[in-house]
C-alpha cells in the first residue's frame, strides 16, 4: 500500500513513481516508503534499481521482500502482459525506470493506458523529470512548450524541418554520440541563430547548460559531449505577413543569411506565405522582375 494515497475501489492499482535523475537526495520519503512497502516492482533496470535501492538505505518489499522484474523496451509488450494480469487479481504493481517519470521516453505509457482502458486505478508518485528540468534551466521562455524525445535516427532533416515553424519551445533528449550531428541539422532546419542549451548531467556532479546559437552550439559539441543530454530550443518567432515580391526575395535571403540553403528557403517563403513556389523561385533568380 502506497503511503498517502487512498485507493477508490478494490482491486489492483498501477503506480508509476519518478525516480531522482541524477541527484539521491531528490528521493522523496514517499518514494523509499512505497520501495520498501511494495510486493510486484517493475523496473527499467533492476541492478540499477537494487543500487539506488542500497544508496537509499532501503530494502526493497521490506521483511517480506518484493518480486521485482524487469521492464524495458524490448520486453515491454510481453512483460505489460504479465503485470496486467497480476493487476486484474488485485495486485498494486509499482513501475520506475532508470530516472525521471516513467511513460516519459521511458517504457510505462503502453500499461497505463491499458490500466485506463480496462478501468483498473493508475496513480503516480511525482518524481523529478529531465524534461521540465531543462526547460526551467535553459533560459528560454518556459510558457508554451513540447516535448519531442529522442529524434529519428533516420530522416532527421526531414522531421526537423517540420517543426522548422514551431512556435513552443522544443525539449528533446539525444545520445552523447549523435548529439554533434543532431546539432549541426538543427542549425540547418531552424537556422544558426536560433537560440538553444544543451544541457548535461542534469543534477549531477559535473552538471552543466551550455547556451547559444545552434550553430555556436554545434561548433562547441563538435569535440565531443558526454553524459546524459537535454537540448532545449527556442520556439520560431513569428514572421510579419508577406505579401510584396520585395519582401519575397527579402524573406528568402533572410533564411539563407540563418544558414539554410536556398531551394529549401525558396519552399518555406512559398508556404509561410501562400505564394506560389514558381512565383518566389523566379523572383530570386531574376526570372520576373520585382512589381
Amino acid at each position: 500500500m502506497v503511503e498517502g494515497v487512498e485507493r477508490t475501489q478494490p482491486g489492483g492499482r498501477l503506480v508509476l513513481a519518478g525516480l531522482p535523475i541524477g541527484n539521491l537526495e531528490d528521493a522523496p520519503p514517499r518514494l523509499l516508503h512505497a520501495l520498501e512497502g511494495a510486493r510486484v516492482i517493475a523496473a527499467e533496470d533492476t541492478r540499477r534499481l537494487r543500487q539506488f535501492a542500497s544508496r537509499a538505505g532501503i530494502r526493497l518489499g521490506g521483511e517480506s521482500g518484493a518480486r521485482v522484474v524487469s521492464y524495458y523496451d524490448a520486453n515491454e509488450s510481453r512483460r505489460g502482459d504479465e503485470l496486467l494480469a497480476d493487476l486484474r487479481r488485485g495486485e498494486e504493481v509499482l513501475v520506475v525506470t532508470d530516472a525521471g517519470m516513467p511513460g516519459v521516453s521511458d517504457p510505462g505509457y503502453r500499461l497505463a493506458a491499458a490500466c485506463a482502458e480496462e478501468g483498473i486505478p493508475v496513480t503516480s508518485i511525482p518524481g523529478p523529470s529531465a524534461v521540465t528540468t531543462a526547460l526551467v534551466v535553459s533560459g528560454l521562455p518556459t510558457d508554451r512548450f513540447c516535448f519531442e524525445g529522442f529524434p529519428p535516427r533516420k530522416g532527421l532533416r526531414p522531421y526537423l524541418e517540420e517543426l522548422a515553424d514551431e512556435r513552443r519551445t522544443m525539449v528533446f533528449f539525444e545520445s552523447p554520440h549523435r548529439i554533434a550531428a543532431t546539432l549541426q541539422t538543427m542549425a540547418a532546419a531552424f537556422g544558426v541563430e536560433r537560440r538553444a542549451a544543451v544541457c548535461r548531467e542534469l543534477t549531477k556532479t559535473y552538471e552543466q547548460v551550455r547556451r547559444g546559437g545552434l550553430g555556436e552550439l554545434a561548433e562547441w559539441a563538435a569535440d565531443g559531449v558526454r553524459g546524459e543530454i537535454s537540448v532545449v530550443v527556442e520556439g520560431a518567432r513569428p514572421r510579419a505577413e508577406t505579401t510584396s515580391d520585395t519582401d519575397l526575395i527579402a524573406a528568402v535571403g533572410e533564411l539563407e543569411d540563418e544558414g539554410m540553403r536556398r531551394k529549401e528557403a525558396i519552399v518555406r517563403v512559398a508556404k509561410e506565405t501562400g505564394v506560389p513556389k514558381r512565383r518566389v523561385y523566379d523572383l530570386v533568380h531574376g526570372v520576373v522582375e520585382a512589381e
